[in-house]
């Protein structure tokens, strides 16, 4: 179990290492990889079971010790990107699916690997993980409500069918998870520790599904896309800096907020766009998974460093 627990622990350290290879494989060798298009749904629904075993009691104690935090950071996140999207599509030359498939994931809730970036960039973790818990947990509603306000000019859209597919591969398997944990106590541990595994392989899988699906048209396109998933983020994070600046939080709190609404659960948005919208529609998804996992350590080096350099100042100032 200890050798397993060291190769979780390295796949999980060079995430985007994984991310990056599978996708450029899939798309030099589509046909390697087209048959994990079917169990896409499969996939992310055994990555949501497992964030259900990986959460505690004390993430959601933690909104109700910091309820303004918490719904700044939700709000920030259903606000931002899905504003941000509408805004880069209708600005940029895009066909509709590209369009539908942006806004998507924009609408989409925080992924968790945004935990992982804030606290490697000293930010606040708990505030990180309980904005993704909640922001998770509300994605049933205020996802298929945001897809149908802006994508629907592109696209069909069906907020029903939207709905019902996160409660199954979102809510029900978190669910699963925790009734999991609850029922097992400490002997789920042991799992725990393997999961970042899990996780890397399944959200590797489905990047390369989609790419592998999609490469005539990435091919074509895929350097506009690029360049808007790029903006995306970005600007996701620049703003989501801002945000919190402006509702008077502390630096460690602007750092969560920045990372947490910048890095989407790209995971989710693939497999609602390959299901609901088109397969080109779950390219802007993979492309955010490959590109965030590549910004999202890079911020958080920035932040990391930040912090450090203002601490040995105040410490030079208070021995002065």
């Amino acid at each position: 179990m200890k050798q397993l627990e060291r190769i979780s622990q390295f796949v999980g350290s060079t995430f985007a290492i994984w991310v990056l290879l599978f996708a450029v494989l899939s798309f030099f060798i589509p046909e390697g990889f087209t048959w994990i298009a079917p169990y896409i749904v499969t996939l992310l629904g055994i990555i949501m079971f497992g964030m259900g075993l990986s959460l505690s009691k004390d993430d959601f104690k933690e909104v109700g010790k910091r309820p303004k935090d918490v719904a700044v950071g939700v709000g920030a996140q259903f606000l931002i990107m899905p504003l941000l999207a509408f805004g880069l599509v209708t600005l940029l030359p895009v066909s509709n699916e590209v369009a539908a498939g942006v806004i998507l994931v924009g609408c989409c809730p925080g992924g968790t690997s945004s935990n992982v970036m804030t606290y490697l960039s000293k930010g606040d973790t708990a505030l990180s993980v309980s904005i993704t818990a909640v922001s998770t947990l509300l994605a049933p509603i205020l996802t298929p409500a945001l897809v149908l306000l802006f994508a629907s000019q592109w696209m069909p859209v069906s907020a029903g069918a939207l709905f019902m597919s996160i409660l199954k591969i979102v809510i029900v398997p978190i669910g699963l998870g925790l009734l999991v944990k609850a029922i097992l106590g400490s002997k789920v541990d042991a799992g725990v520790k393997a999961l970042p595994l899990v996780s890397v392989v399944g959200i590797v899988a489905i990047v390369a599904a989609v790419v592998s699906v999609n490469q005539p048209k990435i091919a074509e396109t895929g350097a506009l896309i690029f360049a808007i998933v790029v903006l995306h983020n970005l600007l996701g994070y620049a703003i989501g800096y801002t945000f919190g600046k402006l509702f008077g939080m502390n630096p460690s709190k602007q750092r969560a907020l920045s990372i947490e609404v910048g890095m989407q659960n790209s995971g989710l948005g693939a497999t609602l766009a390959s299901v609901h919208l088109s397969p080109l529609a779950a390219v802007p998804s993979a492309i955010f998974s490959v590109w965030h996992n590549i910004s999202g350590p890079i911020l958080a080096t920035i932040f990391r460093k930040q912090k450090e350099r203002t601490e040995r100042k105040t410490q030079s100032s208070a021995s002065a």
